[in-house]
C-alpha cells in the first residue's frame, strides 16, 4: 500500500523543507521494520518549488496470516473456511488501513508530534498539502444513506481538506462490471503537517472499518491523544469514534465522555480534571467520595454522624474544607437526628409536589441522590440530572443502579453532561428545574451566563434555588470567621443579598419568587439553608400559598424587554455553548 505527501514552495520557503518535517533526508531512500512486513520512505521528487514525499508498506501476508490466527474461533464451519480462504485473498497488503496507520506512526513519529529541532517554528506553519492514497476502501457500508455525503468527505472536508475521491472499476478490461468499494482518494489543503498525520492516523482506520489487531483499552488513549485538537468539535466525532474503537461499546462511550469533558474544558479555559474533580477514589476503599467541582457537582455525603453533622451536607461539600456544627440537624418524631441535607431534599420534593411537576431537571445532580429521591414519587414521570463531572455521573449511575432497573424505571431517568453557563435545547420544555447547593460554587461574574441558560433559555415553569445563608455561619463552632462552609464556595450570600439577587433574576425573566427556610431556623440568624422558588406565569397571591414552611416574602416582575435581555448563542443537544455574559 502507497501513500503520497507533496507541498510547495518558493526560494525563501523551499519545498523540500518538508524534509526537515518529516526527518527523512530527501535524497536517501529509507527502509524500516513493521509488525506486518517493511515500509520505505523515498521522495519521487524533491525542488524548490514541490517536493513529494512517499510511504510503501510492503505488508508480508505470512505475519499477517500468523498474527491474525484464532480470530474466527467460535465461528461456524462454512464460516471458519470462509476466514480461512480470506487469510489469502484479501486486499490488506494493497488497500490503505490501519496498517498504514501504524506504519505512519512509527515511521513518522517524531512528525506527529510536531516537533522539528533544526529548524525551529517550521513546525508551526501551515503549509499546503496534498495527500495521495492510491486505494481506500472508502464505501462507508451501512453508515451511508441516500443523498448523503460519502463516508470520506464527511470525515475530511470538516478538517478543511478539500477531496476528490474517484471510484476505481473492478477491472478496466469489462466495465460492465462496474466499480469495486475502493476509490483513489486525493486531499488539499493548508494545514500543519503534525496535524494532517494525526488526522490520517485515525481516519484511515476508520475508512477502512476494520483494524488488524485487537482493539485493547489503550486503544482511548491513543485516539484521544492523535485526536487533540480536533476530534471533540468535529461533526462526526461519535461515528469517527466508534468506528476506530470498531464498535466496542465500552470503550467508544468512555471515549466520548471524555471528548464532552475535554471540549467543555476547551471552551471554559480550564483543564479537563478542574472540571471533573467531583469524585474521587478512596485510597484504602477504592470506593468514591466526593471532594469539590465547578458547577454542577453538588452530592451528598454516604452517612452523617449524629454529633456533628457536616454544615453543607448534600452539596459535595464533606472533607477537609468542610464546616460541622451541631446546631443544623434536627430531630424527628423518634428523636434520631436528620440531617440537613435530608431536609433540603424533603423539602424540595414537597414544592414540587405543590406545584404538581412531572417532568423534572436536577441541575448539577452529583452523585445523584435527589434523582433517586425524585424516582421514589410515582407522580414524577422524568428526570434529567445534568452534571459537568463524567466522574460524578459515572458515581451517580452506579448509587441509582441505572443497569439493574426495571425497563420503565429506568426510561424515567437520564443522566446526562453539560456546564450550567452554557445554553442546552435538551433542558428546554420541563415543569420544573432544581439548583440545590449549586449557585455558590460559581464565580459572580458567570453568575448571569447560568441565569440565562435555566430563566431565559430552558425557561422551566418552576424554578427551585438553595444556597447556604452565610449569617448562619456563627453557629458553626468549627468554621473561622470570615470562611465559608467549604473550600470550592465562591460566595456565600446572607438573606438579604440572596433575596436581591432572586428579585432581579425574578424581574429580568418574567417569574415571581417566594422564599422558604430548610433547617432550624435561628431567630436571629435565619435558617441554615435558604429557599428561592420561582414560579412563571404565576401571580404573586397565589406564588407562596401551601409552602410546606413558612414563606417570609414574595415578589413580582413583569417581562424582560427585549432590548435589555442578553443574546447568548444558542447549542445543540450535544454541544452546549456559551451563554454571553451580561
Amino acid at each position: 500500500m502507497f501513500i503520497s505527501i507533496s507541498t510547495t514552495g518558493t526560494a525563501a520557503h523551499p519545498a523540500t523543507d518538508l524534509g526537515y518535517l518529516l526527518h527523512k533526508h530527501p535524497g536517501k531512500a529509507q527502509r524500516f521494520s513493521t509488525s506486518h512486513g517493511e515500509a520505505h520512505v523515498f521522495y519521487p521528487e524533491a525542488g524548490e518549488q514541490r517536493c513529494t514525499a512517499a510511504l510503501l508498506l510492503d505488508v508480508d501476508p505470512v505475519a499477517l496470516v500468523r498474527r491474525s490466527r484464532g480470530h474466527a474461533k467460535g465461528a461456524s464451519s462454512a464460516a471458519a473456511g470462509a476466514a480461512a480462504l480470506s487469510q489469502y485473498v484479501n486486499d490488506r497488503p494493497y488497500a490503505a488501513s490501519s496498517l498504514l496507520a501504524v506504519a505512519l506512526r512509527s515511521v513518522f513519529r517524531t512528525a506527529m508530534k510536531g516537533a522539528c529541532e533544526q529548524r525551529p517554528g517550521l513546525a508551526e506553519q501551515p503549509r499546503e498539502l496534498t495527500v495521495v492514497l492510491p486505494a481506500v476502501a472508502a464505501g462507508g457500508g451501512e453508515e451511508r444513506t441516500p443523498g448523503e455525503r460519502s463516508l470520506v468527505e464527511r470525515l475530511f472536508e470538516p478538517l478543511g481538506w478539500q477531496v476528490t475521491a474517484s471510484a476505481i472499476p473492478l477491472d478496466e478490461t469489462f466495465p460492465a462490471w462496474g466499480d469495486s468499494r475502493y476509490k483513489r482518494l486525493e486531499l488539499t489543503g493548508t494545514l500543519l503537517l503534525a496535524d494532517a498525520l494525526q488526522q490520517l492516523y485515525v481516519l484511515l482506520p476508520v475508512l477502512d472499518g476494520a483494524k488488524h489487531y485487537w482493539v485493547a483499552p489503550d486503544e482511548v488513549d491513543k485516539l484521544l491523544a492523535a485526536g487533540e485538537g480536533w476530534l471533540a468539535d468535529h461533526p462526526d466525532h461519535a461515528l469517527i469514534t466508534r468506528r476506530y474503537l470498531h464498535r466496542r461499546w465500552s470503550l467508544a462511550n468512555e471515549a466520548l465522555r471524555r471528548l464532552e469533558l475535554a471540549r467543555l474544558a476547551e471552551a471554559d479555559d480550564s483543564e479537563a480534571e478542574e472540571l471533573d474533580n467531583a469524585v474521587a477514589l478512596d485510597p484504602e476503599s477504592g470506593e468514591p467520595t466526593v471532594t469539590s467541582s465547578l458547577v454542577g457537582t453538588m452530592a451528598e455525603p454516604v452517612a452523617v454522624v449524629p454529633a456533628r453533622v457536616s454544615a453543607d451536607a448534600g452539596t459535595g461539600d464533606t472533607g477537609a474544607g468542610a464546616a460541622e456544627a451541631p446546631a443544623a440537624a434536627e430531630a424527628d418524631g423518634a428523636g434520631k437526628l436528620v440531617p440537613l441535607a435530608r431536609r433540603r431534599r424533603a423539602a424540595i420534593v414537597a414544592l414540587l409536589a405543590e406545584v404538581g411537576a412531572a417532568r423534572v431537571l436536577d441541575l448539577g445532580c452529583g452523585q445523584g441522590e435527589l434523582v433517586g429521591e425524585l424516582l421514589k414519587e410515582k407522580r414524577i414521570t422524568e428526570v434529567l440530572g445534568v452534571d459537568v463531572s463524567t466522574s460524578a455521573l459515572a458515581a451517580a449511575a452506579r448509587k441509582l443502579r441505572l443497569e439493574r432497573l426495571p425497563e420503565r424505571q429506568a426510561a424515567r431517568v437520564r443522566l446526562v453532561q453539560g456546564a450550567l453557563t452554557y445554553t442546552d435545547a435538551r433542558l428546554k420544555g420541563y415543569d420544573a428545574a432544581v439548583l440545590c447547593e449549586v449557585i455558590e460554587h460559581l464565580d459572580l461574574p458567570r453568575l448571569p451566563a447560568l441565569e440565562y441558560a435555566v430563566f431565559g433559555a430552558a425557561r422551566p415553569a418552576t424554578v427551585i434555588v438553595t444556597t447556604p445563608n452565610a449569617e448562619y455561619n456563627v453557629r458553626w463552632e468549627s468554621l473561622p470567621a470570615g470562611h465559608h462552609r467549604h473550600a470550592d464556595h465562591r460566595f456565600e450570600w446572607d438573606r438579604a443579598e440572596f433575596r436581591a439577587w432572586a428579585e432581579q433574576v425574578a424581574a429580568n425573566y418574567g417569574y415571581t419568587v417566594a422564599f422558604h427556610p430548610v433547617g432550624p431556623e435561628d431567630p436571629q440568624v435565619g435558617p441554615p439553608t435558604q429557599l428561592a422558588m420561582f414560579r412563571h406565569g404565576i401571580e404573586p397571591a397565589t406564588a407562596s400559598a401551601g409552602a410546606p414552611e413558612p414563606a417570609t416574602d414574595s415578589a413580582t416582575a413583569s417581562e424582560p424587554e427585549p432590548a435589555t435581555a442578553p443574546e447568548p448563542a444558542t447549542a445543540t443537544a450535544t454541544a452546549p455553548e456559551r451563554s454571553a455574559p451580561r
